[in-house]
């Protein structure tokens, strides 16, 4: 059944610009007079192309096939989104009786898809968002090759008029993947991924425990029945001994290899053993390795006391995380775009996730790679069944085979030695990134210390040699192992040059926040002075504030986003009973308003200030007053996040006051002040599995960097290049001089002079239902797949 949404439009004219997409904000959320005082004014064509952009025009949006988290906030983007264009949009209940899923019976049936088009005709709806997995998308393509047919069929069967016919000449469709396997070849993440990963992790994070008293093996099977891909985060989320994937079976002597190996983790001093299974495991010869197979095996070879837990749907369940619900609004505000920019000649595409950035990719190139990454498996090709999963995939396997499968060499001759630190305030996932960085370290046949305190430890000396256990456990603990401190070299320069030499230090790996940065910049700039700081040194970003130049993301803002996403949700959950409530929320983040922002897009919230997009006391009121009449509709709360530094005067306790005293009659004000509950818990398997690969990268850059610089017998680095930042940039990791970032910093505030997530912000007003003035200028790339897939060489 088909039901309209209420696509009332306010009396204001309302435009509707790219940068929903990609950003380019060039008004604000301002009151008519302060909206003439900017220096950018739209036309009136302008505002009426924009204003008109959907009008005339409907959208039906549907979920398809099995269900998975952040679909619904997938939904809630395309419908207002869609509203705020003039366009009509429509659910489809159920699943799908209109368009039909890849478990609907009838639509696999010419007949049933007949009765589709029907429906879609006698209401107008010319487009179509499909929410599912890659049997719902290959529906919805076949459906669209089919249309001129089937209108054909109805019109001389007498159900349509020629009229409706063509007004419905054609039909674009654009594909969201929604799938908990993350199997959909031709983007990073699938919508839902990311939570089933929060699932399982907390499983095995509890597992863990009751292992490590009863000395147990626990063989842990999670979903996966064609793509181990959450099998294989899992196992490098949680330091698996070993994880099996249909993708690469083990070799013909596995069993040999698996006994021997948890033997070796037992004889080094663990307590337990992991072994992660994704549920279409199989061996060379494509035979099934069940869980309790495995299980079997360790108790007959080595008598362990061997548990098998499989998850099941729990994957499925529970809320989203924040990168899901971000993800599922960004790709929904795209397939708007994209549906209402279609043409007759617009092939039906799927809007994807390419490191951090939206592109759309022809929908059936994206099915038949992912069809043929089954194939080669079934054929038995799996080398090439890996490639074609892409190149993050790839990467994951990599480093999960260097850190489970490889052993650090007995001997240390002609080795290097390379010291880790952490500088500045914990960030959940440091000590992952340290653990990656140790042990990849002790694989390459390097000397690897660890320091305490930062740099301070440094001058002080507290430095110690780590071996593969030092670090043993570390991956899902929270907080900073090896202590940290925001103290800065430049005062101690010449106790650290002398510890430098006393420890032979000849490389070193920085792990923090903007501290770390700025600690970066201070080496390079002692050079002059002291020769022994004359050594390579890399800066992993780790900070909850996401403020370190040269890089989009940072470890353990994932986090930090999770843990705010989770009080909101609480707080809106204490409100929904009280009615009537509006809540002002302090986040951290320094003057950067990262966290503010991506929680308040990810919470629904119905404002988030920041000190990047300055604001008035008329942009509170116009605030205000969108809250009373948000209280008179069905949602009776109001939810509203404030950056801690965003502005001196309008404070959290002002804002609240004035909230409170304008609000009076109408809602009442409460405000929660989160604090440093926003460094603490464990990390999210995001952040695990970022850190663990940035220290992986940075470690083997180090080890190239140090044989580059070998001069005279001894390590003399003095290059622009041999100091980098380690960053996420779109879609690569690269490493970027600190001297080179310098003029891309604003130092007073400590945040870059620009950052991409700036270019959401509208996404979050528009899903609030405000009205603001945007650009449609640009829109995402439309690429073909194999062009992705050569683009991510560098990641």
């Amino acid at each position: 059944m088909l039901t309209a949404s209420n696509s009332k439009k306010t009396e204001k004219p309302t435009t509707l610009l790219e940068s929903v997409r990609e950003g380019k904000t060039k008004g604000k959320l301002l009151t008519p007079k302060l909206e003439r005082q900017t220096e950018w004014i739209m036309t009136h064509e302008e505002h009426h192309a924009a204003k008109t952009l959907g009008a005339g025009k409907a959208i039906a949006v549907l979920t398809s096939g099995g269900d998975a988290q952040g679909m619904n906030a997938a939904v809630r983007a395309v419908v207002r989104v869609g509203i705020y264009t003039g366009a009509r949009v429509f659910f489809v209940h159920e699943g799908g009786t209109v368009i039909g899923s890849a478990r609907c019976k009838d639509f696999r049936e010419r007949e049933g898809r007949l009765r589709a088009a029907h429906n879609l005709v006698k209401r107008g709806i010319t487009n179509l968002c499909v929410i599912g997995g890659d049997g719902s998308l290959t529906g919805a393509d076949t459906f669209r090759s089919e249309w001129s047919d089937l209108l054909s069929d109805l019109q001389k069967s007498g159900k349509i008029t020629a009229e409706e016919a063509a007004k419905s000449r054609y039909l674009n469709i654009v594909g969201l993947v929604g799938s908990i396997d993350n199997d959909f070849c031709g983007t990073d993440m699938t919508i839902g991924t990311d939570s089933a990963l929060h699932r399982i992790i907390e499983i095995v994070d509890a597992i863990t425990t009751t292992a490590q008293s009863h000395q147990r093996t626990f063989v842990l099977e999670v979903m996966g029945r064609h793509c181990g891909y959450l099998a294989l985060v899992t196992s490098l989320s949680c330091g698996a001994d070993w994880v099996f994937i249909p993708e690469c079976p083990p070799d013909d002597d596995w069993e040999e290899h698996l006994c021997r190996r948890l033997s070796e983790t037992r004889n080094r001093g663990s307590r337990l053993n992991i072994i992660i299974v994704a549920e279409g495991a199989i061996d060379r010869n494509g035979k099934p390795i069940s869980s309790e197979d495995i299980k079997n095996l360790v108790v007959k070879r080595l008598g362990y006391d061997t548990r098998v837990t499989v998850l099941g749907h729990v994957q499925r369940g529970g809320t989203p995380s924040a990168f899901d619900r971000i993800l599922g609004s960004r790709m929904g505000v795209e397939a708007v775009m994209a549906l209402l920019e279609g043409t007759p000649d617009t092939p039906a595409c799927v809007v994807s996730l390419s490191g951090n950035q939206a592109v759309r990719l022809p929908l059936m190139e994206c099915v038949q790679v992912t069809k043929d990454v089954t194939k080669a498996m079934e054929e038995k090709r799996f080398d090439e069944a890996l490639k074609l999963r892409g190149r993050s995939f790839m990467n994951n396997w990599e480093v999960y085979k260097l850190l489970a499968h490889v052993r650090p060499p007995v001997s240390k001759s002609g080795s290097y030695t390379v010291a880790v630190m952490n500088v500045g305030a914990p960030a959940a996932g440091m000590n992952a990134a340290v653990r990656s960085t140790v042990r990849i370290g002790l694989i390459q046949g390097n000397r690897v210390l660890v320091v305490h305190d930062g740099f301070e430890g440094l001058a002080k000396g507290q430095i110690e040699e780590a071996g593969w256990s030092y670090v043993g456990g570390w991956t899902g603990q929270g907080g900073s192992k090896l202590g940290t401190k925001r103290t800065l070299p430049k005062k101690s320069f010449e106790q650290i040059s002398a510890n430098i030499t006393k420890f032979n230090i000849q490389g070193l790996v920085i792990i923090g926040g903007f501290e770390a940065y700025t600690g970066g910049l201070e080496l390079m700039e002692g050079r002059k002075q002291y020769d022994e700081l004359c050594i390579p040194f890399v800066v992993i970003p780790a900070t909850v504030s996401n403020n370190v130049p040269g890089s989009d993301f940072s470890v353990g803002t994932d986090t930090a986003l999770n843990t705010i996403c989770m009080t909101c949700d609480r707080i809106k959950q204490s409100a929904a009973g009280t009615k009537r409530r509006v809540f002002i929320i302090e986040t951290m983040g320094g003057y950067c308003g990262y966290l503010a922002t991506m929680a308040g897009l990810a919470a629904g919230a119905d404002a988030a200030y920041i000190f990047e997009e300055p604001f008035t006391i008329r942009d509170l009121q116009v605030n205000v007053e969108h809250l009373v009449q948000k209280m008179k509709t069905t949602v009776k709360r109001g939810l509203v996040l404030r950056n801690e530094k965003c502005n001196e005067n309008y404070t959290t306790d002002f804002i609240f006051n004035l909230y409170s005293e304008e609000g009076k009659g109408i809602f009442d004000s409460r405000k929660n002040v989160l604090g440093h509950m926003q460094q603490g818990g464990s990390p999210t398997p995001f952040d695990r599995n970022f850190a663990t690969k940035m220290g992986a990268k940075a470690m083997n850059w180090m080890s190239g960097k140090i044989k580059e610089s070998y001069r005279n017998g001894r390590i003399f680095a003095n290059t622009p290049d041999s100091g980098c930042v380690l960053g996420m940039r779109k879609r690569a990791l690269v490493f970027q001089p600190v001297a080179e970032l310098k003029e891309q910093t604003d130092f007073e505030h400590r945040i870059p002079k620009e950052q991409w997530w700036l270019k959401l912000r509208p996404i979050l007003k528009i899903l609030a239902k405000y009205e603001i003035d945007l650009d449609t200028s640009e829109h995402a790339h439309f690429e073909h797949v194999s062009r992705k897939r050569s683009g991510e060489a560098a990641i």
